[in-house]
């Protein structure tokens, strides 16, 4: 299931990934006891909320979610790793288990998409491991009085990037999955950990990397735009470039236009569905959504299509009904 795999996959067809996991796993309601399970009942820190954790006290429903995915039509289904590093389990006090938490979560993940294949040969799965853009910034400073001040360096997030990226490959991931980039000094972070370890291990891996565009300004939140985005980050062979999060399918198009004409990559997006509401809620229905993501397929757009806050399986199964009727966007040779 290496590179050649996805490699060859993506060029027969429009890929669907996944949705949100945020959105599935409140449906259960878990309690704060529920987070702790039996092996943390104990621990000093209140674990409620630590979504990465319930790859260890609630292995089930980690692997009922992906399987929801992959039943609506998913190709790939992102880890349960999204703040699986040091940095972002310092809430928790949980740094100490940043290796288990990612390799049990690409582990989970990955038993269930090998399931999936055996049954349908002819559709593989894939995993990609979620790389979330940790809770710090790299090129921004957090207090407004101290413009020079960084509450992280670039060295730190790369030995906290290192230790996540080893242990999803340890895990069996097919690709990993830079996400959520408001800052794009943190990605390339993870992304010079990512080359550290292919050069140590002899291995190549496929890397999506997906930027995020905060607001109508176009830009990311440490002022990049979508051009400028790319250039950073192209210095690294990758598998797709794109979009997630912060704005739904409507909101994002412009962007991923610009995009899709300027890079020689595969493209991807996962919009949220639609704006969040008063209350941070997301209303777009599957319908609604399809919609939207139908004109990205009609102008040729993308090669990686999926959802992120707020959406479910039924919208990602409306989305893969509609990238079934389109051509994978055929990839641009840039002079």
């Amino acid at each position: 299931m290496g590179l050649s795999r996805i490699d060859e996959e993506i060029k027969k067809r429009i890929l669907v990934l996944d949705g949100a996991m945020g959105t599935m796993l409140q449906q259960y309601n878990f309690s704060e006891e529920d987070f702790r399970g039996e092996r943390f009942a104990d621990y000093p820190s209140p674990l409620k909320g630590n979504n990465d954790l319930l790859s260890l006290t609630q292995p089930k429903a980690i692997a009922e979610v992906h399987a929801k995915y992959f039943e609506a039509g998913a190709d790939i289904v992102e880890t349960n790793t999204f703040s699986g590093t040091t940095i972002a389990m310092a809430d928790y006090d949980m740094e100490d288990l940043v290796y288990e938490l990612n390799f049990e979560s690409a582990k989970i993940a990955k038993q269930v998409a090998d399931k999936f294949t055996k049954e349908n040969p002819n559709q593989p799965r894939f995993v990609a491991g979620s790389i979330g853009p940790t809770n710090k910034t790299a090129s921004l400073s957090p207090d407004v009085n101290r413009p020079e001040y960084r509450a992280i360096t670039f060295n730190e997030l790369r030995v906290a990037y290192k230790q996540q990226v080893e242990a999803l490959i340890d895990g069996g991931v097919d690709v990993l999955l830079v996400e959520t980039i408001f800052d794009t000094l943190n990605a390339k972070a993870a992304l010079f950990a990512i080359e550290e370890v292919k050069e140590e291990r002899h291995i190549d891996i496929p890397i999506m990397v997906s930027g995020t565009i905060t607001d109508a300004s176009g830009r990311t939140l440490s002022g990049q735009t979508v051009e400028a985005f790319l250039t950073s980050i192209s210095h690294i062979p990758l598998l797709s470039v794109g979009f997630n999060c912060a704005l739904g399918a409507e909101q994002l198009k412009p962007y991923l236009q610009r995009l899709s004409n300027e890079t020689e990559f595969f493209t991807s997006a996962h919009p949220n569905a639609g704006l969040p509401n008063a209350f941070g809620e997301y209303d777009e229905s599957p319908e609604q959504m399809q919609n939207y993501i139908e004109d990205y397929l009609k102008d040729n757009l993308i090669n990686i299509i999926g959802g992120c806050c707020g959406t479910s399986p039924a919208h990602i199964n409306a989305i893969a009904e509609v990238a079934k009727k389109y051509q994978p966007r055929h990839k641009l040779a840039l002079v």
